[in-house]
């Protein structure tokens, strides 16, 4: 009975084989969800009131803040970010929470802020460059410019 059932099954043996090295191939094609950052609990934030909620039972809340303001540390921020990785690319940020806790100067939470990904502005700190406002000229650009730019009433040496 036993070499009559695998008989019947030995033409698909490499059938199944072949599915179970295509289903492991491409299960390592599926993408990985990464949290970073803050632990975002919509009801932690809730229990946070402006111009009640002081800057310790904030603390005592939500935790230490991802970062201070540096000016003046009247600003806590809260910062989550989940990142989806696709096989061997880079992972991408999809989502961003960004809580802004803004106290005022007895320490109480004066207003809280919300923001995403889509409020967030890239700043590339490899440059070095810093922009300016105005017109760029280019090396012809500033020869052709200054073409028939001249002060007739500018003293002349020799006279």
């Amino acid at each position: 009975m036993k070499q009559r059932l695998a008989a019947q099954f030995a033409p698909f043996k490499s059938v199944f084989l072949l599915a179970a090295i295509l289903g492991t191939l491409l299960s390592g094609c599926s993408a990985e969800i990464v949290e970073r950052g803050y632990v975002y609990d919509q009801r932690d934030f809730e229990k946070i009131e402006a111009g009640l909620t002081s800057g310790a039972e904030v603390e005592a809340i939500l935790g230490s803040p991802s970062t201070v303001a540096t000016i003046d540390g009247q600003v806590w921020y809260y910062i989550s970010s989940t990142f989806e990785n696709l096989m061997f690319y880079s992972p991408e940020e999809i989502d961003r929470k960004v809580v802004a806790i803004y106290f005022d100067e007895t320490n109480t939470v004066e207003e809280v802020g919300y923001y995403g990904l889509e409020d967030g502005r890239v700043i590339d700190f490899r440059t070095r460059k810093t922009p300016t406002r105005g017109k760029e000229m280019t090396v012809l650009g500033q020869i052709f410019g200054n073409l028939g730019r001249f002060n007739s009433n500018a003293p002349t040496q020799g006279r």
